[in-house]
């Protein structure tokens, strides 16, 4: 039986099949998923910034991608997953404040994916898989059985990836 991990916002877990891990109010954020399938091992971060340049102390590394994805790959390693089988999902990334007017607000999410792909790039994890971008939020579940990404949107309907 599968128990069902909620992430929360600035927050990451990592769980074994057959658990699924999810994540709600993906507007901006991004959920990152990576997912070893010979460990059968997944993980799920949900970061709110791109980077955490100028937040010394790092109090809160869950909250930017260039620190969260590496935590996220070395939490998993710990638990027994294989950097080599490693492959990311990512969803999220919406232009949420497009109404505001404001440029550093409006192009969060898309300043987040990039930080996303940059970060996965750096430690050589492909992602085989991606929703992100547009106009609309998302929840994100995350079956580590084999790895699918189920996506809901409230204006949208569900699909997986």
């Amino acid at each position: 039986m599968s128990n069902t991990i909620r992430v929360g916002i600035s927050d990451q877990k990592v769980a074994h099949a057959p658990d699924i891990l999810v994540t709600f109010a993906l507007g901006s954020c991004v959920g990152i998923c990576l997912y070893d399938p010979h460990a059968k091992l997944g993980g799920l971060s949900h970061i709110l910034l791109p980077d955490s340049t100028g937040q010394k102390p790092l109090t809160t590394p869950f909250r930017f991608a260039d620190s969260a994805i590496p935590l996220l790959l070395r939490k998993m390693e710990a638990m027994g997953a294989n950097r080599r089988f490693i492959k990311a999902k990512i969803a999220g990334g919406a232009q949420m404040f497009a109404a505001v007017g404001k440029p550093a607000l409006s192009d969060v999410g898309q300043r987040n994916v990039l930080a996303a792909r940059q970060a996965l790039a750096k430690l050589s994890i492909p992602i085989i898989a991606d929703d992100t971008g547009k106009n609309f939020g998302r929840t994100l579940y995350f079956h580590v059985e084999d790895g699918t990404m189920r996506i809901q949107s409230a204006s949208k309907g569900e699909w997986k990836l």
